[in-house]
């Protein structure tokens, strides 16, 4: 049955929803042919009918307009049968569970959906029709045959003298672990461009993240200096001549503010002039400070600093390699492959969204009261208006535990996968990880997968467990991204470096989601199947080479790898010239 036309209401019919994407909605997809002004699909019929009479007639009033009439008459037909697609949501009033109290995504219904669907979930568990093997979710045909050859790009420098430093590039990286990250592989691409001496960054005390490790507590500080020996120098302190040329206190010297996304030339002509003059300078914070778009010798050293001089600490390497192998014996019915998903389900992270769940009045107050804590008077702002359906069916809300595993098991995974959760503290864990481990009972999160004693060290410390969280996806034969940010952006990237430029991600397409999860009446088949070409269509999506605008942090290919028929001639060539 084709939806009602938005000319079909007349003036007291509800407006549609401003987005495109809703007015493709089909009627029949809501259960019902009810409008909530009360007016029902055969009455709306006879005023469609009565409308286009109206029209008519006035037009043959025009002599001047005539010819236009058969047309105008022809465009109303279109619309009145649906053939032109301008389709607006039905609003159900039956009452019951699918009942519905405002726009599309306004209420939460996923527990609905799920409450309806569980069933089917278990009937293809248990015959077996849903399972899909962890070899064969990627189509090998789809690689191209990229390897690392960071070390072949950078290798003319290698056995080089650096020349004489022009003094000491001092910056703070701040935020949680991947925006550290991002800072220090920057600074050692700018460091190099100026041929500057890097002191190890210093780490901001973040309010959100509240994590005072240094350094060396997260990364492995030798490994790093030693990687990059032979391309930029790097120090762990300013020396004491330098020091006391400010008076021993690092805040004396000069702190230049530069502006974000700053080009190479930038650098050149407005830091490097201070640099010598001065001998040292400091920029702070440092968070995206240089833009993507960089001379390939400056990429190279971004290659070089990420993906082979910064590997983490002892402490966090030793423990996380235990619950890598940990999770390869856990996962025995699927060949040692085991899933991992990046859940964004925290309350600080609920509580931004300003998304709108199945909590009451009590996830109201609760959301409000970590909103002023962490953001004070941001979303009081006058004039700011929220509207939480929107904002779900944008795909900008975080997907519940309860909402990933209903997309998994739509893809296709069974209740035998071994799944891994990385995630902080879990708003309501108690009441929102039940489902998911009800669809995945080989579920586990670091505090499950490793000891309390195992743990303990890293208590307290946020980028440290997020180190483990990182290496434990990494390895994972799948990773399942729900909300963005720097996590899944450099962890899909290095994905891609071990993984012949390949990702092996899943990178839901939230909209699309928000659409199924808001249909408590959809029946199965009709669950399973955009689910289903989601999968293919991030496999496809999983090779993707850097576009100018692009990180190559995600993108790691031309940049950081080369394809293997080219890295052979360049080996050949190298001989060759050797």
């Amino acid at each position: 049955m084709h939806g009602f036309s938005r000319l079909g209401g007349g003036a007291n019919s509800q407006s549609p929803p401003s987005s495109p994407r809703l007015r493709r909605k089909k009627s029949g997809s809501t259960g019902g042919g009810i409008f909530a002004n009360g007016v029902d699909s055969y009455e709306l019929q006879n005023y469609m009918e009565r409308f286009v009479y109206v029209v008519i007639s006035a037009v043959y009033r025009r002599r001047g307009v005539l010819l236009f009439a058969p047309l105008l008459y022809i465009s109303g037909m279109l619309l009145y049968m649906g053939t032109l697609g301008f389709d607006v949501v039905v609003i159900n009033k039956i009452s019951g569970g699918s009942s519905r109290s405002g726009p599309p995504g306004s209420v939460y219904r996923s527990n609905q959906v799920f409450k309806k669907l569980w069933p089917y979930m278990e009937a293809e568990s248990s015959n077996g029709t849903s399972y899909v093997s962890l070899s064969n979710v990627w189509n090998p045909k789809l690689r191209q045959g990229w390897k690392p050859c960071v070390h072949q790009i950078t290798s003319q420098s290698d056995s080089e003298e650096l020349p004489k430093s022009n003094g000491f590039l001092i910056i703070e990286a701040n935020g949680g672990l991947n925006q550290q990250r991002l800072s220090i592989c920057d600074a050692v691409a700018v460091a190099g461009l100026l041929n500057a001496t890097l002191v190890i960054p210093y780490f901001h005390l973040n309010s959100v993240w509240r994590d005072s490790s240094k350094f060396a507590d997260i990364f492995d500080e030798k490994f790093f200096m030693y990687a990059l020996r032979n391309h930029v120098n790097v120090v762990t302190a300013l020396p004491e001549d330098i020091l006391q040329r400010f008076d021993n206190n690092i805040s004396n010297i000069i702190n230049l503010r530069v502006k974000g996304w700053s080009s190479s030339t930038y650098y050149l002509q407005k830091v490097l002039p201070k640099l010598l003059e001065l001998g040292a300078v400091r920029i702070a914070p440092f968070s995206n400070r240089l833009a993507h778009a960089v001379p390939s010798n400056v990429q190279a050293l971004r290659c070089l600093a990420n993906f082979e001089a910064l590997r983490f600490s002892e402490t966090i390497r030793t423990l996380a390699a235990k619950m890598v192998d940990r999770m390869v014996k856990n996962s025995t019915s699927s060949g040692g492959k085991y899933i991992s998903v990046h859940l964004r389900f925290e309350e600080d992270m609920v509580a931004f969204s300003c998304c709108i769940y199945d909590g009451g009045e009590e996830e109201q107050l609760e959301m409000d009261i970590a909103r002023e804590r962490s953001w004070r008077g941001k979303f009081r702002k006058r004039g700011r208006i929220i509207k939480p359906g929107a904002i779900r069916m944008d795909g900008k809300c975080p997907l519940t535990p309860l909402e990933v595993g209903m997309m998994l098991r739509g893809m296709g995974f069974d209740n035998n996968t071994s799944v891994y959760i990385a995630a902080g503290k879990i708003y309501k864990a108690d009441k929102y990880m039940a489902p998911l481990k009800q669809m995945f009972p080989r579920l586990e999160t670091k505090d499950t997968i490793a000891s309390a004693e195992e743990l303990a060290p890293f208590e307290g410390h946020s980028s440290r467990l997020a180190a483990l969280d990182y290496t434990v996806c990494l390895y994972s034969e799948v990773f399942i991204t729900t909300q963005g940010g720097n996590f899944p952006h450099f962890l899909i990237g290095h994905r891609r470096y071990l993984n012949e430029g390949h990702a092996k991600t899943v990178k839901p397409d939230k909209r699309k989601l928000a659409l199924l999860f808001d249909n408590p009446r959809i029946r199965w088949e009709n669950f399973k199947r955009p689910l289903r070409d989601m999968l293919h269509h991030n496999d496809i999506k999983g090779c993707e080479i850097r576009k100018a605008s692009g990180s190559l942090y995600t993108y790691p290919m031309p940049d950081c790898m080369c394809k293997q028929a080219d890295l052979k001639n360049e080996n050949n060539n190298i001989t060759q010239h050797t």
